[in-house]
């Protein structure tokens, strides 16, 4: 039951205009924006990477960099919050409003444990002492699903998943039960199960303070799971607003209608082995990446005893094969990521690629195993180096690996720039001045850059809207049909793997509890994890998504 609405909204936006300043020019990033969101309402921003969406969203509480300007008007409950101090400012953020950033690994602390970046915020806002602040971050832990709740509020960012650190992200900006939660990209980095129980926290917030939510996302089944309205944005302004069934009912502008169309749906895909796998299943080929009975663990640090986030894992990847491993956030998905690139040491069986046993690997031979290997890491901010102009991090590898340098160098980093959709003109540009999506694009040209025998892509597209989305799986089946690179696709979206992948393996808990070919994994699942993994995923569709939430509330 959706909580009574009163006249006056909580937030008013008139006008609203954001511009940067860069290379001499102002470059609007959203123009003449006009909505409001009453008490109890969620309001839905979708809109292509770049489209203005979280700029305009992050102009609400003065969160851009100083090369940006604002004009119109934001009221906050009758209050225009646009002519506030920079003092008065910090006591609206975090209290009575507050936001759920993209990027957890840089929106949090990485000198400061969870638990303390927590208590500070509780400490501030709600004048609590230390011992109850604590209690209560760790039941917030406890409320947004975190493992090991006490565990985990001493522990450092870096020391948790990317779906850990959004969980405690989420946890540390409800803390204060805001009026106006703004949401960007709020379970990009978490798998379906978990997303069900952020969405409904996010639910059941807004029904106990009538709180007001701004939802910033690509996903339009969490659109459809939680929206009440949706404004539809391009290259900075809205195109399309209207009620939630109506836009998935009728979309009238042209753009509403492609976005909708590009949303992949769990069951709808008819990707085929591709002629290598065919031939390499057929010839008995070397597989390109090969894991047999692998066991891998994190050393025990200060107080946190070792962990062994992988155990008994057994798998091989052939040339031109995509496999999908999926699981739920922790499950050990990305840590085999990581040692299928040397990353992490494996403890116990064989972890092979190209035939070269990792684990036996000199210095000079992993140099040169790792010329084999593309990777793109879950989260772009942090994974380019932030004093790079985007063509020096694209050309790096091909500079170290003395592959092309001077004019060819250019060259190359332009071709690369194309294959992902971006404009050459990106090379001068910072990873700051980019948007999520955008940074992800530039993490795959650089992954791409040496043709890699093996690519690891680690949640690729995560940070994609829909369409973009759509037209980067089909560069990666184009790109790959040339290349026949084979590929460990790690993945929560199982509509995306769907399309991408030949076959699919379910990791639970560091085990690998069934693997087979797509059509066995998603129509005919035998594991009851991989049952309530796809039950679990959001369906595009309001009044669908409606029902499956009621039957699993029931269940």
């Amino acid at each position: 039951m959706t909580p009574a609405k009163t006249d006056q909204p909580i937030l008013e936006v008139h006008d609203l205009g954001v511009d940067f300043w860069v290379d001499g020019t102002w470059y609007p990033a959203a123009m003449h924006m006009d909505y409001d969101v009453k008490p109890g309402e969620v309001l839905a921003i979708v809109g292509e990477s770049g489209s203005g969406k979280s700029s305009s969203s992050m102009a609400l509480l003065g969160l851009l960099p100083s090369n940006a300007r604002v004009s119109g008007s934001i009221k906050l409950k009758g209050r225009e919050i646009t002519t506030l101090t920079d003092r008065q400012l910090r006591l609206v953020r975090g209290k009575d409003v507050a936001v759920i950033f993209q990027e957890p690994m840089t929106a949090l602390n990485p000198v400061y444990t969870v638990g303390f970046q927590i208590v500070e915020v509780l400490r501030l806002h709600m004048k609590m002492g230390p011992a109850d602040a604590k209690a209560r971050a760790i039941e917030l832990l406890r409320m947004v699903e975190m493992p090991n709740p006490e565990e985990a509020f001493n522990k450092y960012p870096h020391q948790f998943s990317g779906g850990q650190r959004q969980r405690a992200m989420i946890a540390m900006s409800i803390s204060c039960d805001p009026i106006l939660l703004i949401a960007d990209e709020p379970t990009t980095a978490l798998d379906v199960t978990v997303q069900a129980e952020i969405l409904d926290l996010m639910r059941n917030l807004r029904h106990r303070l009538n709180s007001a939510i701004v939802l910033i996302t690509h996903d339009m089944g969490v659109v459809a799971d939680l929206a009440d309205k949706i404004i539809v944005m391009k290259d900075g302004a809205i195109v399309e607003s209207a009620p939630i069934q109506q836009i998935f009912d009728a979309p009238k502008h042209p753009y509403t209608k492609q976005l909708l169309a590009a949303v992949p749906h769990l069951g709808t895909s008819d990707v085929a082995p591709t002629e290598a796998l065919v031939k390499a299943e057929k010839t008995h080929a070397e597989p390109v990446l090969s894991l047999t009975d692998v066991a891998i663990e994190y050393p025990k640090h200060g107080r946190v005893p070792a962990f062994r986030a992988v155990d008994g894992v057994t798998l091989n990847i052939f040339p031109g094969e995509v496999v999908g491993l999926v699981g739920e956030s922790g499950s050990g998905k990305t840590t085999i990521g990581r040692a299928a690139v040397g990353l992490l040491p494996v403890v116990q069986g064989s972890l092979t690629v190209k035939g070269q046993d990792l684990a036996t690997a000199s210095p000079k031979e992993m140099r040169e195993i790792r010329r084999h290997i593309g990777i793109v890491f879950q989260d772009p901010g942090s994974s380019l180096n932030p004093r790079f102009p985007i063509g020096q991090c694209i050309g790096e590898p091909l500079l170290l690996a003395g592959e092309a340098r001077g004019k060819e160098l250019e060259r190359r980093v332009e071709e690369l720039l194309d294959q992902v959709e971006l404009p050459r003109s990106f090379r001068n540009r910072y990873p700051h001045e980019l948007s999520g999506g955008q940074r992800q694009r530039v993490g795959i040209a650089r992954a791409l850059a040496l043709k890699p025998s093996l690519l690891v892509a680690d949640e690729p597209t995560s940070a994609l809207d829909v369409s973009v989305q759509a037209r980067f799986l089909d560069l990666l089946q184009d790109i790959q049909s040339q290349l026949q690179f084979a590929c460990l696709f790690v993945s929560h979206d199982l509509a995306v793997v769907d399309i991408l992948a030949h076959r699919i393996a379910v990791m639970h808990n560091g085990k690998l509890v069934e693997q087979g070919t797509r059509d066995e994994i998603l129509r005919n699942p035998k594991d009851p994890y991989t049952q309530r993994l796809i039950a679990a995923v959001p369906l595009p569709d309001p009044i669908a998504q409606k029902a499956r939430r009621e039957q699993r509330a029931a269940s």
